[in-house]
């Protein structure tokens, strides 16, 4: 199962990484700017980096252990769970809006001027 879910995480890098290169190819042609378009290609690594890079399994633990290592309960427990989340940790999803969000907002602001 964890060679399954590795060859996933590469598939989703990948995709990530072609939609990123298509970006800056428009980005490229709409405003002919090298810079803007080495801008455009970092914040879509930091950003593909933060969505894929994590390890989701921890941290969709209780907030209060996250400062604790796993158990071996814990490992057996994540080891059984399938490999798509049945919920969505709210404060994840309040974390990556307010920050992709904003950065989003400040790229376009960079680009379109």
């Amino acid at each position: 199962m964890a060679n399954n879910n590795y060859s996933t995480n590469d598939a989703a890098m990948r995709t990530c990484l072609v939609w990123l290169a298509a970006v800056m190819v428009v980005i490229e042609i709409w405003t002919q700017s090298l810079k803007k378009v080495m801008v455009t290609y970092v914040i879509g690594v930091v950003g593909i980096a933060g969505v894929l890079l994590p390890d989701w399994d921890y941290f969709d633990r209780d907030y209060s252990r996250w400062c604790s290592p796993i158990t071996e309960e814990e490992k057996a427990a994540l080891a059984l769970r399938s490999g798509f989340r049945n919920r969505i940790s709210t404060l994840r999803l309040v974390a990556y809006s307010a920050v992709y969000g904003y950065a989003l907002y400040k790229w376009w602001i960079y680009i379109s001027h």
